[in-house]
C-alpha cells in the first residue's frame, strides 16, 4: 500500500456549512442537503494546517490523491478505501489543440473516470460514518466508481440509470457488485426515484451534491494543477459540465491555497462547456440568472454532461462569473469532430465530454474570448475507450493477391 495511506491522518474539518446560507452544521455527523436544500461545503481549520504543513513538505509527498491528506476530510486510516489515485498527467495537444494547451487525462484513474476522485472520498466518509446501503442516479462514470469503491468496503449499492446510458457503463457496473437498473427518463428522475427512498430509509442518498464529500475528492484536480504547473494556475480552464461537482471543487481548492499561502490571488477563467442539447447552465448565464432552470428533452453524444438540472447550479455561475469566464455549449457535431482530431493528430483519444472542451477552447479562440498565446487546460474526464467508436479496418485475403502499394 502507498505510505500516503499508511500514516497518521491529521485532518483539522472544523464543520460543514450551506453553500448558499452560510448554516453551520457539525462535522463527524451524516449529512445530505442543508436545510435550504442545499449542497455542505466541508470546513478547515486551514491556520492550524499552515502550521502544521508545508506545501513543500506535501510537494515531496508521492504523487498520488492521499498527499493531501490534511486537506481532505478522511479522519481514520482504516477509513480509506483505495484502488490507486494517481496523479494524472497533463497532455500537450500542439497539432489539435494548439502550443499552449494541455489535456488533464482523468481516463488515467480507476474505472477510468474522474469520478474516481470524488467517489473514493465519498465512500470513504461513508464508511466512517457507518452507512451500509447507498443509492445513486448516474449517467454511467458516477455509477461504475460508485461500485468499484463499494464493492471493495462491502457497501450494499443500488444504482439507477437512464435508458440512454451507455451499454459499457451499465455492464461494468454491473460486473463490479452493484445492482443496477435502466429507467426510462432522464438522470434527474432517476434521482427523484433515488430521494423517494432515502426518504423512506431505503438507503442512504449518493446524488451529485447531494453529500458533502464528493467535492471534496474532486478538489484534488485543482491541488494536483497547482502543484503540476510550479504553484502558478492556467490562464483558463475549460470543464465539461454536468452536474458541476469538479468545477465547484477546483474553485474551492483555489480558495483554500491561497489562504494557506500556497499560491497568490490569481485565477484562472473558468468555462463550464456543456452540450448545446443540454444547456440550462449556458441559459441561465447567458439570461443572468443565478439558478437554471430544467433543460427538457435533453440530448447529447456527451452522455456525462446531459443533466437537465444540477443542485449547484448557483455555485457553478458563481465561480464562471466570478473569474472572468463564461458557459459556453456545443453542439454534437463539434464535439466528435474534436474527439477525431485529437486523435489522429496528437494520438489522445479523448471521451465526447473531453471533446466538448477542445470543441469549446476552439470556439472560445474564434470568439476573441481565449488568446491562443494564454496557457489552457482542458478536462478530458474519462478514457475514450468506453465510448462506442465508428467501424474501422478493411480485410486482406492472406491466400489471395495483395498488392502492398495499395496498402
Amino acid at each position: 500500500m502507498n505510505r500516503n495511506l499508511t500514516e497518521d491522518r491529521p485532518t483539522f474539518v472544523t464543520h460543514l456549512e450551506c453553500s448558499l446560507t452560510g448554516e453551520r452544521y457539525e462535522a463527524d455527523r451524516l449529512h445530505g442537503l442543508s436545510r435550504a436544500g442545499r449542497p455542505l461545503l466541508v470546513r478547515y481549520d486551514l491556520e492550524a494546517m499552515g502550521r502544521a504543513v508545508s506545501r513543500d513538505a506535501i510537494a515531496a509527498r508521492d504523487t498520488d490523491l492521499w498527499r493531501w491528506r490534511e486537506l481532505l476530510p478522511v479522519r481514520r486510516t482504516e477509513s480509506i478505501v483505495s484502488l490507486g489515485e494517481i496523479e494524472t498527467p497533463l497532455i500537450p495537444i500542439p497539432r489539435s489543440g494548439g502550443g499552449q494547451v494541455l489535456v488533464k487525462d482523468e481516463g488515467r484513474l480507476p474505472t477510468g473516470s474522474f469520478k474516481a476522485r470524488g467517489l473514493v472520498m465519498a465512500v470513504a466518509m461513508a464508511r466512517e460514518l457507518g452507512v451500509t446501503r447507498i443509492a445513486m442516479p448516474t449517467n454511467g462514470n458516477a455509477g461504475a466508481a460508485l461500485a468499484a469503491y463499494a464493492a471493495r468496503c462491502g457497501i450494499e449499492t443500488v444504482i439507477l440509470c437512464p435508458e440512454e446510458t451507455p451499454e459499457v457503463n451499465v455492464r461494468e457496473i454491473a460486473a463490479q457488485g452493484a445492482r443496477v437498473w435502466r429507467v426510462n427518463g432522464q438522470i434527474d428522475e432517476c434521482g427523484a426515484i433515488v430521494g423517494r427512498g432515502a426518504a423512506e430509509g431505503r438507503w442512504f442518498d449518493f446524488s451529485t451534491l447531494k453529500e458533502p464529500y464528493r467535492i471534496e475528492g474532486k478538489k484534488t484536480m485543482g491541488l494536483e494543477l497547482a502543484a503540476q504547473l510550479g504553484w502558478e494556475l492556467p490562464d483558463a480552464i475549460f470543464y465539461p459540465t454536468g452536474g458541476g461537482t469538479g468545477l465547484i471543487g477546483m474553485w474551492k481548492a483555489f480558495d483554500e491555497m491561497e489562504r494557506l499561502g500556497w499560491i497568490g490571488p490569481r485565477r484562472p477563467r473558468m468555462y463550464a462547456v456543456q452540450a448545446s442539447g443540454c444547456a440550462p447552465i449556458v441559459r441561465a448565464y447567458e439570461a443572468g440568472e443565478e439558478h437554471a432552470e430544467r433543460w427538457e428533452d435533453a440530448a447529447t453524444v456527451a452522455a456525462g454532461i446531459r443533466v437537465p438540472k444540477a443542485v449547484g447550479d448557483f455555485l457553478i455561475l458563481r465561480a464562471v462569473r466570478e473569474s472572468g469566464g463564461a458557459a459556453l455549449a456545443v453542439g454534437d457535431p463539434a464535439i466528435l469532430k474534436a474527439v477525431e482530431d485529437c486523435a489522429k493528430r496528437d494520438g489522445l483519444l479523448l471521451c465526447p465530454e473531453g471533446g466538448a472542451t477542445l470543441a469549446a477552447y476552439k470556439q472560445a479562440v474564434r470568439d476573441n474570448l481565449v488568446d491562443e498565446d494564454e496557457r489552457v487546460v482542458l478536462f478530458n474526464c474519462a478514457t475514450g475507450l468506453k465510448y462506442p467508436m465508428s467501424e474501422a479496418g478493411q480485410w486482406l485475403d492472406k491466400n489471395g493477391a495483395i498488392d502492398l502499394a495499395a496498402l
